[in-house]
């Protein structure tokens, strides 16, 4: 009988390329993936993984392996959705990715509301970007992701998942106290040419769409300095280091010293929920998209 775990970790060699890769989406250690694959051949009496250079590759019975074990995978995922949708009632662990701003934004009613209307449902709520939440959805990992993209820079999903619209969060621009523009009602991206932003850091979504939409206005962003959180990126304005995009989902009190300024062609993120296909009976996964809308449709309303 072969192995389920097994056959993920053949699996996730063939995803993600390469054994190093593999333990760290799955969160074990090189080793104990190359003690897991060597069980597997021993199972088969096959060879599924061979030397490439200084990595592997998967040998033709390794892919073929790996393409079965998708497949299984997938229908274990369905099972499970159509065990719970026969019992009618949202149960049972539920993990979520979310981003940290819509983490913060939404999840805490979120979760209060799923305590109260679903006690037998555990939700687990880790803060992770889209970059790791979408990966991690289709390997099974996490069972819903909260992920954005942006009004002129849409995020693509891969084959295999459903999604839901949560929300349009709107994003302003934060600048210094004693910014020209800081008493401003509205301001275009332009007026912003002479300035130094506050960025996310290189690589990440949010990111290259800073990048791509200020230059698509016309104007070469001097990055002065990267940061991950919000919060953080507010801080450095108040100490007059830049200017920073801010969306609102999340953003609670501004501190002393910054000032916030509407931009005329309002700049939005779309927030909405991904699921794999497989799962879309599973009430839980219902259960959580619904609180998700209702705590959307509380954001907008302000």
């Amino acid at each position: 009988m072969l192995s389920l775990d097994r056959l993920r970790i053949l699996h996730a060699i063939d995803v993600h390329g390469s054994v190093s890769a593999a333990a760290d989406v799955l969160h074990v250690t090189t080793s104990a993936i190359s003690q897991q694959v060597g069980k597997l051949e021993r199972e088969t009496g096959q060879q599924l993984l061979a030397r490439n250079g200084r990595g592997v590759r998967l040998t033709d019975a390794g892919r073929l392996l790996s393409g079965h074990a998708a497949r299984i995978l997938s229908m274990v995922e369905l099972a499970h959705s159509d065990l719970e949708a026969h019992r009618g009632a949202a149960v049972g662990a539920l993990t979520v990715g979310a981003f940290p701003t819509a983490a913060r934004g939404l999840f805490p009613q979120v979760l209060a509301a799923l305590k109260t209307g679903h006690p037998q449902l555990r939700p687990y709520l880790e803060e992770m970007e889209p970059d790791e939440s979408i990966p991690r959805l289709i390997r099974g990992d996490v069972d819903l992701a909260v992920v954005l993209d942006w009004y002129n820079k849409p995020l693509p999903l891969p084959d295999g998942l459903a999604k839901a619209p949560l929300l349009d969060d709107v994003a302003d621009v934060a600048v210094p106290a004693g910014h020209p523009l800081a008493d401003r009602a509205t301001a275009d991206l332009e007026d912003f040419a002479d300035d130094e932003w506050i960025a996310w850091p290189a690589g990440e979504f949010c990111h290259d769409w800073l990048l791509f939409t200020l230059r698509g206005k016309g104007v070469e962003p001097r990055i002065a300095h990267a940061a991950e959180e919000h919060h953080t990126q507010l801080a450095l304005v108040a100490a007059g280091l830049g200017v920073a995009v801010t969306p609102r989902l999340g953003r609670g009190a501004v501190p002393d010293g910054v000032r916030i300024v509407p931009v005329r062609h309002t700049m939005n993120r779309h927030i909405y929920a991904a699921w794999r296909v497989d799962a879309d009976r599973r009430p839980s996964i219902r259960a959580v998209v619904e609180a998700l809308r209702r705590a959307g449709e509380d954001v907008e309303k302000g």
